[in-house]
């Protein structure tokens, strides 16, 4: 069996070039071709590039680019004016401030969270857990905001926390999460929904990163933390046991499109991002003060020790040892032959010496 060459592309930067001269914008492109916006940078920036169905109606959405391109009507001619005399320095163009963290997180939460609570809810199925998990991952990103700065992809790293804190099997322990949650009033929407929530949480997950998101076997993959041909396995699985359940959903085109639809059908808000911020800097406070609570009952804990302590050593008392050759003592009763006789001896003998007085009854 002979595959069919792929589609030629252009190189990363052509294809920026062109959705920009097409006046498109990243998210127009993925609506056209049927992923995320995510996706559209992904390939642009070249880390990653599509394939399949995919490859096939983005190159074709390139090629038609030019085309639509509208051409610019012709402006009327300004009337001559005196030219200006030339400047001595050329005047430089006035620096774009830096945005500060907060801004950035602020402007990396209302790219991402909407569309992470829309996603945790098809890996739970509960909407509360789900922003719950959300505000979560924003508030240790927030903690640790000069490492996920400098990420490589933020939006991921935020992603996999989501992910790891929604599908926590320590949730089934908790009493508000006891109890399913109200399922969706369409009946398609709460048949896909059971479907999802059947699947092991790996293979639900590997399912919604590749046909939900829109990421590549080796993306989703690392953020599994699987190798490539364990998520492919992972991901057959899970399509083979959703066709089972829904036989209309075997194509991953069409499953693409059902998962996005039961995503946007429910309406799931996210937190404002100062809600989110000033949350995670009070968790952080609250954990400072309970270590600091706990190191100094330590330390008090260990000086009362000290102070209590024996300064010097007091070897132990040795336990009692029996002493043979003492007779046993007896309870008072009769005499023995014996002793009736050693007392006769002891009678007799008392005057029989000059050193020894004996009393004399009266």
């Amino acid at each position: 069996m002979t595959q069919s060459p792929a589609i030629p592309l252009p190189p990363p930067k052509e294809r920026r070039r062109l959705r920009e001269a097409g006046s498109l914008t990243q998210a127009q492109v993925a609506e056209r071709v049927g992923v995320t916006r995510e996706t559209v940078r992904a390939w642009e920036s070249g880390r990653t590039n599509p394939r399949g169905r995919k490859r096939e109606a983005y190159a074709k959405l390139l090629g038609s680019l030019p085309e639509e391109v509208t051409p610019r009507q012709e402006e009327p001619a300004a009337p001559e004016q005196a030219p200006e005399p030339p400047a001595l320095t050329p005047e430089p163009d006035p620096p774009t401030p830096p945005l500060t963290p907060a801004q950035a997180f602020d402007a990396l939460y209302a790219f991402c969270a909407p569309a992470l609570v829309r996603q945790a809810y098809l890996l739970t199925g509960r909407r509360e857990l789900s922003r719950e998990s959300v505000e979560r991952a924003f508030q240790l990103a927030w903690q640790r905001w000069p490492e996920v700065a400098v990420d490589r992809d933020p939006a991921g790293w935020v992603r996999a926390t989501a992910y790891e804190y929604a599908l926590s099997p320590w949730h089934r322990f908790r009493p508000r999460y006891r109890h399913p949650e109200p399922p969706p009033a369409d009946a398609s929407d709460r048949a896909l929904l059971d479907a999802l929530l059947r699947l092991p949480p790996p293979y639900r997950r590997t399912l919604l990163l590749y046909d939900g998101v829109g990421l590549d076997l080796p993306e989703t993959a690392a953020e599994t933390e699987a190798s490539t041909p364990a998520a492919a396995g992972r991901l057959l699985r899970a399509r083979e046991a959703i066709a089972a359940r829904l036989p209309e959903l075997s194509d991953p085109v069409e499953l693409h499109r059902r998962l996005a639809e039961l995503a946007s059908t429910e309406r799931l808000r996210a937190a404002k991002p100062p809600t989110v911020r000033t949350g995670s800097e009070r968790r952080a406070r609250f954990w400072t003060r309970a270590a600091i609570a706990f190191t100094v009952a330590l330390i008090g804990t260990t000086a009362l020790t000290v102070r209590t302590a024996p300064t010097h050593y007091e070897p132990p008392i040795a336990p009692g040892a029996e002493i043979q050759g003492v007779p046993p003592r007896v309870a008072q009763g009769a005499l023995s032959e014996a002793e009736v006789e050693l007392r006769e001896k002891l009678r007799s003998g008392m005057t029989s010496g000059p050193e020894r007085l004996a009393p004399l009854s009266r």
